[in-house]
This record gives structure tokens, C-alpha cells and sequence, in this order.
């Protein structure tokens, strides 16, 4: 039975999207568990923020690297690999004692992360021909994707009230486990290649020190401001990094990133989409968290309660998206979508102070979640879409690294204006008019991000393919599946 299963296209999709949901779940499961956590193990004031940060910052600075990583080392490989240290890196941070053991177990939980992400979508490239097949698969893995981030929510007020604060870490394990068993018997062993290349050392630690960088000064500005001298210190060195890198990759014989694939105008085009998407979807999350805990005066559980309607628009926007998608071309359902949530974020924007949940929030988690999932789910066909098999890898980590730069800069940025919104004041009318101004610039940045769609987009999917690699230098496909 397990040899009938081995490269079943089914088993594969089952795998990765398993594999997806608790990598996504883990990037807001510990928010809610924060104030459990500093009490049990002593965090201080400013260590506590790094729970978060430590992930972050490690997932969106190794995701190029694990792109290419996969693309040479084999897909299959990566993504059991990058599982399995997530998996070990959560079952320490469930027995962490110290603040320093779990800040270390998350920085290992995003490395992991990092390695399985782009090797799972790569594998769906490589499996699943272009076409609906592929949109169907790529709509699972999105829409599994945002309904882990959306879920997380609930399950961390949910296990942290009935559990304990370690099991936002120890839940990872079983989930993680079923992945593997999935993986192992559905993927394929990866063919090794005629002639292996070499990995672009220099421009990998250009890139991954880059956007390192990049994540850690827009996340530490919560602590230091805009305005300090360490802050653009460390932005400036994040934009000399990725400037040679950018120099190094023209140069080299077998880059990390080939920029050849940025003249696309779906690969060039889906990464903008997402940028700003991603940067106006955190942001609205975080600020709606906040205003039903802190204006609304709502629990933990009950705030990730309140977040079931989001999902469940989430997903029924995804499975409408993959159907659109399928039939006609990404363009076609990323342009409305990213409308339709920038309607859903303006009408959250008109929170009151002395609202409720059906009046100010059930209406706009409606209305948002479903554009979001019209967009979510063929960002990653878009992403794609004219990519060589041998460079899905680097495509879909350079997509993944769009996205949680997005959501790193767009929550720190809105962050701050609506801290500066609100003030020294610490009233439920000050910090609503602080999340409502918040919410208000979120719904821009998806009306830019539908604005880019129909600019830079190609209508048809013939259309704007990346530039072919030379024969001399394309590698030997890895993987033993059809593309």
C-alpha cells in the first residue's frame, strides 16, 4: 500500500498542505499566549517582542536560500529536512525554561520554515501541470496557508486558557508528524543530477544578511522609533547588502536569484501584489486583534472566536478564486479581490469606541475575508506562472519572501502611525481612533495593490514569460514527478 501511494499527486498535495498550515499557524499562535509566557518564564518588557521577532526574522531572511537550496539539493529533501527541524525546534520551545531557550527555539521553528516553504510549492510546480491542475493545487496550499494564520488566533486563546501557554508550541508535533508520514510516502525521492551547481555562496549571504537585516530594523522600531540612529543604521546596511547582491547575481555564473526572472511581468508584477497585500492584511489583523481586546473589552478565546467568520469568508473566497482562476487567468480574480478588501478594511476603519462585534466587526470580516482569499489563492499561480521547473524554487521563495517582508514593514510602519494617532492617551476613544487610522491606510495599500494587478499584469497567460535560462547552464530536474 505505501509503495501505491509513493508519488500519488493527492498524497503530495496532502502532505504540503499540512506541512503549510502549521507553518502559517505558527506566525500568530504565540501572540495571544504573550502575556502567559512573560509571566512563566521571566521575560522582560523588551525581550518578550523577540517570541515573535525571532521567527520573523529568520524565516524571511533564509527564504531566497532555501528557494535556490531546493531547486539544487533536491525538493523532497528541503522540505522533509526544514519539517523536521521545525517540528524538534517546537518540541524545545514547548520545554523551554528560560527566555533565551524559547527565543532560540523560534528563531529554529522559522529556519525550518524557511527550508519547507519554498520546497513545498516547488514540488507543486513540478507535479502539477500548468493549468487548472496546477491553480487547484496552488489553491489548496494558499488557502491552508491563510486559514493557519487566521486560525491561530483562536488556537492560541484556546490553548492557552485550557492548556497551558507551552502547548501554542507542543501542538506543532502531532501536526508535523502526520506531514512527514504524508511526505514520506507520497514524494517521490528526488533524481540526482547529471551536474550539480554550485550554490551561489557570496550572493546567498548577501541576500540572507540583506533581508536579515531588513526584517530586524523594521521589527526593532517598535523599541528604538523611526527616528533613531540605530534603526537607519541598520536599514542602511540592509539596502548596501541587497545593492551587491544585486551586483553580485548580474554577474555570476549560476546565481541564488536569476534576475532574469524579474523581467516577467507575472513574476515582477505578483511579487509587488503581494508586498502590499501582505502589508496591509497583517497590519488589519493586528489592529482588529487589538481592538477587540483592548476597546471592545473581549477575552483571549473569545477574540480568537471571533475570528471564525474571517476564516470561513477566507476560505470560500479561495475556493471561488481557484475556480476563476482555473478557467480564465490569476489577473482575473487578484483584481477584484484586492477591491473587495480594501472595501471590507474601510468599513472597518469606521470602528466606534462604544461598538459591538456584530455592528463593527462580523459585516467588514465578511467583506474582507473573502477579497483576501480572492487574493491569496491565485497570487502563487501568478507568482509562477512561465517559471522553468529547475527554478520554481527560487520563484516561489522569492514570492514567500515578498510576502513576509510585506507583513513585516507594513505592520511596523502602520504600527507607528497609529501610535502617533493615539498618543500618551490610553482610553478605549484615543486607541480606537488610533486602530481606525491604521485600518485606513490597510485598505490603501490593497487598492495599490489592485492598482498593480491591472498596471503591471499581463492579460493573458502567454503573455511576458521569463526570460529563458541559457540551455549551457539549466540544471538536471530533481525531482522523479512530471512538470
Amino acid at each position: 500500500m505505501y509503495k501505491n501511494l509513493r508519488g500519488h499527486p493527492g498524497v503530495l498535495l496532502a502532505a504540503v498542505a499540512v506541512a503549510q498550515f502549521a507553518v502559517a499557524l505558527d506566525m500568530s499562535v504565540v501572540n495571544v499566549a504573550l502575556p502567559a509566557v512573560r509571566s512563566a518564564l521571566g521575560f522582560g518588557p523588551l525581550g518578550l517582542s523577540w517570541v515573535v521577532h525571532a521567527y520573523a526574522l529568520a524565516l524571511g531572511g533564509f527564504l531566497l536560500l532555501g528557494g535556490r537550496a531546493a531547486d539544487l539539493y533536491g525538493r523532497r529533501r528541503l522540505f522533509v529536512l526544514g519539517l523536521a527541524v521545525f517540528g524538534l525546534c517546537s518540541l524545545a520551545g514547548g520545554l523551554a525554561l528560560t527566555p533565551w531557550q524559547l527565543i532560540a527555539a523560534r528563531a529554529g521553528q522559522g529556519l525550518g520554515a524557511a527550508a519547507a516553504t519554498p520546497a513545498s510549492l516547488a514540488m507543486l510546480t513540478t507535479t502539477f501541470a500548468e493549468g487548472p491542475p496546477r491553480v487547484r493545487a496552488l489553491g489548496v496550499w494558499s488557502g491552508v496557508n491563510a486559514a493557519g494564520g487566521a486560525l491561530g488566533v483562536l488556537a492560541g486563546g484556546l490553548l492557552t486558557e485550557y492548556a497551558g501557554w507551552r502547548w501554542v508550541m507542543l501542538v506543532n508535533l502531532p501536526i508535523v508528524a502526520v506531514a512527514l508520514a504524508l511526505a514520506l510516502a507520497g514524494a517521490r525521492p528526488d533524481v540526482r543530477p547529471a551536474r550539480r551547481e554550485r550554490l551561489d555562496v557570496l550572493g546567498a549571504a548577501l541576500a540572507t544578511g540583506g533581508v536579515g537585516l531588513l526584517v530586524l530594523g523594521v521589527v526593532r522600531s517598535d523599541a528604538r522609533g523611526w527616528g533613531s540612529p540605530v534603526t537607519w543604521a541598520v536599514l542602511a546596511a540592509s539596502a548596501a547588502l541587497l545593492a551587491a547582491f544585486v551586483l553580485v547575481e548580474s554577474r555570476a555564473a549560476a546565481p541564488l536569484l536569476r534576475l532574469g526572472l524579474l523581467r516577467s511581468r507575472w513574476v515582477a508584477g505578483a511579487n509587488v501584489l503581494v508586498f502590499f497585500a501582505a502589508a496591509g492584511q497583517f497590519a488589519a489583523f493586528y489592529f482588529v486583534s487589538l481592538y477587540m481586546q483592548q476597546v471592545l473589552g473581549m477575552g483571549a478565546a473569545a477574540t480568537g472566536a471571533a475570528f471564525l467568520p474571517f476564516s470561513v469568508s477566507l476560505i470560500a473566497g479561495t475556493l471561488v478564486a481557484t475556480r476563476i482562476t482555473a478557467a480564465r487567468t490569476p489577473r482575473t480574480s487578484l483584481v477584484p479581490g484586492a477591491l473587495l478588501a480594501a472595501a471590507g478594511l474601510a468599513w472597518f476603519a469606521c470602528i466606534r469606541p462604544d461598538g459591538g462585534f456584530l455592528g463593527d466587526v462580523l459585516g467588514p470580516c465578511i467583506v474582507t475575508g473573502i477579497g483576501v482569499g480572492l487574493v491569496i489563492a491565485p497570487i502563487v499561480a501568478a507568482a509562477t506562472t512561465g517559471v522553468a521547473g529547475h527554478e520554481a524554487g527560487a520563484a516561489s521563495g522569492l514570492m514567500n519572501s515578498s510576502r513576509q517582508l510585506g507583513g513585516c514593514i507594513g505592520l511596523a510602519v502602520l504600527a507607528t502611525v497609529a501610535a502617533h494617532r493615539t498618543g500618551a492617551a490610553t482610553g478605549p476613544a484615543a486607541l480606537n481612533d488610533g486602530y481606525a487610522l491604521g485600518l485606513a491606510i490597510a485598505a490603501a495599500l490593497f487598492v495599490v495593490a489592485a492598482v498593480v494587478a491591472i498596471g503591471v499584469l499581463p492579460r493573458s497567460l502567454r503573455a511576458a514569460a521569463p526570460d529563458p535560462r541559457p540551455a549551457a547552464s539549466a540544471p538536471t530536474r530533481l525531482e522523479g514527478t512530471r512538470s
